[in-house]
């Protein structure tokens, strides 16, 4: 089962594929690169969306599966030795299998279309390993969708997906609107929007004792360091802080947004 092979760093292809690290090339050619055998999996799993698949002798051998769907598929696979794949990975220790998949992206239109109850906005969240394990986080929780809005980082970034695990192929992703058009269009929707800020008058306790989850809900998540700006807040129908019952200052992030999406989606189950 071998495939195609490139030898040199410097071959057309891998050159092509290296610049996807960059976000100017991802959005010009409308691609980007998944790394490990987790992510190509799910890749596989939906119709034309991987492109190129790059393998290392080792790897092709410990996931033949994985090179055979590709091959059946008719999707061009390489075999490469480990300097080219250091080229390409963007991590430390590459695990040997390395796809380019084309974005998989929706529109807010499209992601809005279905009647959602649960939906996850990143907005101004720089970080693509915090952004990409809120994108995971919210698939687990059963997030019909998740929007990066302008100010937030790209969810095709390599960390970013790498972070998400394969949830960045399993629901919508919308990328790059403005804030300005997401809250008319959430609420257009029949979502209540809450933004989660430290700062909020109302607790998680208290919003979920008043049944303000229990309904369509749409979770506002901010900068890591400086939460969310006053327009944002002003903006959303309640903001809400996660209660700290022991002497911690705050949570970071990621396990805000899990503590919230999960309070949603259980009072959603319960109602």
């Amino acid at each position: 089962m071998a495939g195609r092979e490139l030898s040199s760093t410097r071959s057309p292809r891998v050159k092509a594929a290296r610049r996807l690290a960059k976000r100017a090339f991802r959005r010009r050619d409308g691609r980007f690169l998944a790394e490990g055998p987790q992510a190509v999996r799910e890749a596989l799993a939906l119709d034309g969306v991987l492109c190129e698949l790059f393998a290392t002798a080792e790897a092709e051998n410990r996931h033949q599966d994985l090179v055979a769907r590709a091959e059946k598929s008719g999707i061009p696979v390489f075999r490469v030795g480990a300097d080219v794949m250091a080229e390409l990975a963007q991590t430390v220790t590459p695990q040997g299998l390395l796809a380019v998949c084309r974005f998989v992206d929706v529109s807010l239109e499209s992601a809005l279309a279905s009647s959602p109850r649960l939906v996850t906005v990143l907005a101004h969240v720089r970080d693509p390993g915090n952004a990409g394990t809120v994108l995971r986080t919210a698939d687990a929780a059963g997030s019909d969708s998740v929007i990066f809005t302008d100010a937030s980082v790209d969810s095709y970034n390599g960390k970013c997906v790498r972070a998400s695990a394969g949830s960045i192929f399993h629901l919508p992703v919308v990328m790059g609107p403005r804030f300005g058009e997401v809250i008319p269009a959430l609420k257009a929707a029949g979502l209540t929007v809450v933004a989660a800020d430290g700062a909020g008058e109302s607790s998680l306790d208290t919003a979920l004792e008043a049944g303000t989850l229990g309904g369509p809900t749409a979770w506002v998540f901010g900068n890591e360091a400086w939460g969310l700006p006053e327009e944002i807040l002003a903006a959303v129908d309640e903001v809400v802080r996660v209660p700290i019952y022991g002497g911690a200052e705050s949570l970071n992030l990621a396990t805000a947004a899990a503590v919230c999406l999960y309070t949603s989606a259980r009072a959603q189950r319960a109602g």
